[in-house]
């Protein structure tokens, strides 16, 4: 045994040193000397047929089957360990397998781009989390697993072949693009960035695999896994964005990304910027107010947007100060609602009642007693999500029967020419029809459906 290992040292350390002196001449007549590698081999099979085999466990494979692929990770840094990663293209792969060995410095002996032949027949095929890993095997508890393939038995399946490593190409792709088949290729991910939270962390902790996040603009996330034993394990994580080149893996039913060295990572640009979950806009404001005389259930509350982007109302409130109070009586949290481009957001507090009366239902239902339930003589209040008051209907304080702001029985709708809010209640903007409301009113009371235009702008 002792001398079979030296025989075999003494083959792999010339190996290495032929692969080496072929990366020191470039782009030279010289290459790996035929004995060495394989010349006229030639693969009978797929990686997807190959696959295709598992049958939902670990499994020795029988067939006398040859796969062709390519070499797109290193244990240069010390990132990969006993670990092959090949895909079946060096620029456009389908298709990516494991090759689990029990050899250090593999990079050595198969640098990247390498094409090599596996000869799978006698090896253990196995599938975990997504992952398709082919190698030897062990027990665990009962369970065959895929483990690394004895040295001295990687010449029975493994060659590379006579030729100079293929420029190896990563798929771009982004984070949204991500399927289990592309799982063992090489890809790039562009406009990425490590978590702000995670910035400036080392990237693995001393001799622990370790998991940290990146993100894209779009708050994707994926996990970069990092050896605990790479040489760049006390490095700190990059504040910036940009590109990374990684081999994608899988686990936790979630994607991983493992880097090669240091250098697959660009993030010399800026970092995302936060796009603001909460807007304001002066273009929104209470258009309709509505007390039936006739149906009280079919009350409600209507606004308008004049702008011509749509906007979310996360932060927005409705305050009514019932009848002469000065505080706050009720509220509505108007954030699930988006209210579109010259659209309007349509409240009320009986939502099977005024569906019943108009036909659709409303935008929200809120409560009995809140700002869309109110009787005509009520002040109300539209607040963005900053606390800045960008609308008022009436004069708070002040009790609104007999007064310009009395809609009681009736209706009070903003004039058509009116495209801004105003947090001063001004009685010009506004048509007013009610029973005994003050000068310049109109005692008229009003019947749903007919006297109204619920989501509709007038």
């Amino acid at each position: 045994m002792g001398n079979l290992k030296r025989i075999r040292s003494g083959i792999l350390g010339a190996m290495a040193g032929l692969v080496l002196l072929w990366n020191c001449v470039g782009e030279t007549d010289f290459g790996i000397p035929e004995g060495i590698c394989a010349k006229d081999m030639e693969a009978n099979t797929t990686f997807a047929e190959v696959k295709a085999l598992f049958a939902g466990e670990t499994m020795q494979i029988q067939q006398d089957l040859t796969l062709e692929g390519y070499v797109i990770s290193s244990d240069r840094s010390g990132n990969f360990y006993g670990t092959l990663h090949l895909q079946d293209h060096p620029t456009r792969p389908t298709e990516g397998i494991q090759l689990h060995l029990d050899l250090r410095d593999l990079h050595l002996f198969y640098p990247l781009g390498s094409k090599v032949y596996v000869r799978v027949k006698g090896l253990y095929l196995g599938k975990q989390q997504g992952v398709f890993k082919l190698g030897g095997t062990f027990d665990a508890f009962g369970h065959l697993s895929i483990g690394r393939l004895p040295a001295l038995k990687i010449d029975e399946h493994l060659s590379i072949a006579c030729e100079a490593p293929a420029q190896l190409s990563p798929k771009k792709i982004t984070l949204a693009e991500l399927r289990e088949q592309m799982v063992n290729t090489l890809v790039q991910l562009d406009s990425i960035e490590v978590l702000e939270e995670e910035v400036g962390l080392v990237f693995a902790l001393p001799r622990e695999d370790t998991e940290r996040r990146l993100k894209d603009c779009h708050e994707g996330e994926i996990v970069l896994l990092n050896s605990g034993f790479s040489d760049f394990q006390d490095h700190r994580l990059p504040e910036g964005n940009g590109s990374i080149t990684g081999v994608l893996s899988k686990g936790n039913k979630a994607y991983r990304l493992v880097i090669r060295e240091l250098g697959d990572i660009d993030f010399s640009k800026e970092r995302c910027r936060k796009e603001p979950e909460e807007f304001t806009s002066p273009n929104i404001f209470i258009s309709e107010l509505a007390d039936p005389y006739n149906h009280t259930g079919a009350r409600f509350v209507e606004l308008y947007h004049a702008g011509t982007e749509p906007i979310p109302l996360k932060g927005w409130m409705l305050h009514r100060y019932t009848n002469a109070n000065t505080e706050v009586g009720s509220s509505i949290d108007l954030s699930d609602l988006v209210i579109g481009a010259k659209g309007t957001v349509v409240i009320s507090p009986n939502a099977a009642e005024f569906e019943g009366v108009y036909g659709f239902p409303p935008d929200l239902s809120s409560s009995k007693n809140g700002p869309a339930d109110s009787n005509g003589d009520d002040n109300l209040v539209l607040v963005d999500p900053f606390g800045s008051v960008i609308d008022a209907f009436g004069v708070i304080g002040e009790d609104g029967s007999g007064t310009n702001h009395e809609f009681e029985d009736g209706r009070a709708v903003r004039n058509p020419d009116i495209s801004k809010g105003n947090p001063v209640y001004d009685f010009k903007e506004w048509t007013l029809y009610n029973d005994t409301g003050g000068a310049g009113t109109i005692k008229q009371p009003q019947n749903a459906p007919a006297d109204f235009g619920p989501g509709r702008r007038d």
